[in-house]
């Protein structure tokens, strides 16, 4: 059965033939459903979306509509089975479909997909062709329908226009003339709109025209919005009156090889970070040899500048490529040797916060762990003397970064996290912004506050859409796959295998963004422990299964779960004190458990120790990603070892 939203809502067959929905609200109940990309919506959401002024049995009429919903959706399912497609999770329903079954979920991914490659061209032209009007076309006088068309309907026309690019760029192009004519004479106001009608009227030959289609919309910029024509507008402009064959669009091309000094390539990389995935780790590459070409100059302030120019959020507290920021820190601590104390401060403190950014807790020696709190510190002060908003929220970046020197600190976090959100939202720092909505939901979590997580997911989700932060969704994903977990082990919760399925498709959204590799590897592993340890089971055995950087602490478990206890006890004493990032907390609960059900008295003392700080938090929950457990529950178990308490 698939689900197509992109138009009237409907449900068709595997045969192609309609599914008799019914009226009008179970159309809007399955919906919402799908808008929330299979995550579970309460109840009185559903009631407070269908209806202004909910009537006195709101919840009775839901449930009628539920029950009929499921009747036409599966049936053939037998009396008192479970549904698999519409099932009630936790306080409200959820869709449990794959994406592909859906078509706003297949035009979103086409969407990803194409961002990252060219090659998907042809999913994307899939995707487009799927729209049969407006979204949740049916579905009038709902606010949360206007929101979900106004974001896909933005969406629609970037994935237009990125057509159009990858066509162009690829040296076809000159037959989409009229197409783009239509699409500017209809939205006026989306400047990359005109540079590709300028490129694809330059591809037919038709040089003049192209130019005066540049020339219109600089006059329609200028008269009607006092704005003048942008960078690439300017440049594609000056490529057309020189005469040039070719016009490549600046944003489908790395910067890596282009000649280009190093400011600009900085600027560009910083630019491109933001879309995380491959754009990402393209972007640090080129980042760094930026700041390498810089040093070669021998002016010091261009490569503090260079240096302190790449002022991208960062969540994570191990790094993506160790080596790569270990040089990028280097050069930065030369750098500041080269200004000097007297140097300006404003350079000074953008070098201080990038040591510390890049200095990621989980990599650091002692004494490069000390080096770079110091840094944080002297960067934050340094941004609070000279009263600049968005170098502060740099510095504080670096805080958060260097805030994980102990268990227990997830509190402190949020502080931090409330600070950057306050001033990104005060002084228009939209990217942030999103940080400090991130900070707050792992703080959140980590603290078992899960409707204000859920709070802060949401609000990271609706300014992703504006800041095109494509992983936003995919970190969201997993925390309400996280959430699912923690509600699986209460009464009346959902279903283990549910909660791991969420979790699976988290796991496959975030390999689908190319991946990350100081987050990813390991990830999924370590959170389907999580949820056996909360249904009380021992530890997965897969052999498939990659447990990454956390194998030295899990491994004791699955050693375990094998019948292998001298050899889980080996591993345990083996196991080194955990790194100081996210999941410290979770690796000490690991080794808690492990001792306890050895007797290692010793161990299980030093967990204990590390834990007691922690004992108010959720083991794991401070990544926003996965759940062991309250910590007090390990904790006990270590005290109770070790004969403490």
């Amino acid at each position: 059965m698939r689900i197509d939203v992109l138009g009237a809502v409907r449900a068709l067959r595997d045969d192609g033939t309609p599914v008799d929905l019914g009226g009008p609200r179970h159309r809007e109940v399955l919906a919402r459903l799908v808008a929330a990309g299979g995550r579970m919506v309460a109840t009185d959401t559903l009631v407070d979306d269908l209806w202004a002024e909910p009537p006195v049995r709101a919840v009775g009429a839901l449930r009628t509509f539920v029950a009929a919903l499921r009747r036409a959706i599966e049936p053939d399912r037998p009396p008192r089975t479970p549904p698999r497609v519409l099932v009630t999770e936790g306080p409200g329903y959820a869709l449990c479909l794959p994406r592909d079954d859906v078509d706003v979920h297949r035009f979103e991914d086409a969407l990803a997909r194409a961002r990252r490659t060219p090659d998907a061209l042809a999913d994307l032209d899939a995707a487009l062709a799927a729209w049969r009007g407006p979204a949740y076309a049916d579905v009038t006088g709902s606010a949360w329908a206007q929101r979900e068309r106004t974001r896909l309907e933005e969406l629609r026309l970037e994935g237009t226009e990125l057509r159009a690019r990858l066509l162009l760029d690829s040296g076809a192009g000159a037959d989409l003339v009229a197409e783009l004519g239509a699409h500017v004479t209809e939205h006026p106001w989306r400047e990359p709109a005109w540079g590709l009608l300028a490129r694809a009227l330059h591809r037919a030959g038709r040089q003049a025209d192209a130019l005066a289609t540049l020339r219109r919309a600089r006059t329609m910029l200028v008269d009607q919005l006092g704005l003048d024509p942008g960078a690439d507008l300017r440049r594609l402009e000056t490529d057309i009156l020189h005469g040039a064959t070719t016009l490549q669009s600046p944003r489908t091309v790395w910067t890596a090889g282009l000649r280009l000094g190093p400011r600009t390539t900085v600027e560009l990389a910083r630019t491109l970070a933001l879309a995380g995935g491959d754009a990402l780790v393209h972007s640090r590459r080129d980042r760094l040899a930026a700041v390498q070409a810089a040093e070669r100059t021998g002016d010091i302030d261009l490569t503090a500048r260079v240096i302190g120019g790449y002022d991208v959020p960062a969540l994570w507290s191990r790094a993506d490529d160790p080596a790569q920021s270990r040089a990028v820190v280097a050069a930065a601590e030369r750098t500041l040797t080269a200004l000097g104390t007297d140097g300006p401060a404003d350079l000074r403190a953008r070098l201080l916060a990038t040591v510390a950014v890049e200095s990621r807790s989980a990599d650091l020696s002692g004494t490069g762990s000390r080096r770079a709190g110091q840094a944080a510190r002297e960067a934050e002060a340094l941004a609070r003397e000279l009263g600049d908003p968005a170098l502060l929220v740099f510095a504080l970046n670096g805080v958060f970064l260097q805030s994980f020197t102990r268990p227990g600190l997830a509190a402190a976090r949020d502080v931090i996290g409330a600070e950057i959100l306050d001033l990104a939202t005060r002084h228009e720092l939209p990217n942030f912004a999103v940080l400090g909505r991130l900070i707050r939901l792992q703080s959140a979590s980590a603290l078992g506050d899960l409707d204000a997580a859920t709070a802060h997911a949401e609000a990271a989700e609706r300014l992703a859409v504006s800041t095109e932060a494509s992983l936003v969704p995919v970190l969201t994903g997993w925390f309400r796959a996280r959430a699912t977990a923690a509600r699986s082990a209460a009464p009346g919760g959902p279903a283990a295998a549910t909660a791991a399925a969420h979790y699976r498709a988290a796991e496959d959204a975030l390999a689908g963004t190319g991946g990350m590799p100081g987050l990813h590897r390991g990830l999924f592993a370590l959170a389907l422990l999580g949820l056996r340890l909360l249904h009380g089971r021992p530890a997965p055995t897969d052999p498939a299964l990659d447990w990454g950087p956390y194998r030295p602490w899990t491994q004791p478990l699955v050693l375990l779960a094998r019948n292998r206890d001298e050899a889980a006890r080996t591993a345990l004493t083996m196991a080194p004190e955990p790194p100081l990032d996210h999941m410290q907390e979770a690796l000490w609960c690991l080794t808690a458990h492990a001792a306890a059900r050895l007797g290692e008295r010793l161990v299980a003392a030093r967990a204990a120790t590390a834990l007691r700080a922690a004992r108010t938090e959720h083991a794991g929950a401070a990544s926003g990603m996965l759940t062991l457990g309250p910590v007090a529950r390990y904790l006990a178990e270590a005290e109770a070892c070790a004969g403490e308490g």
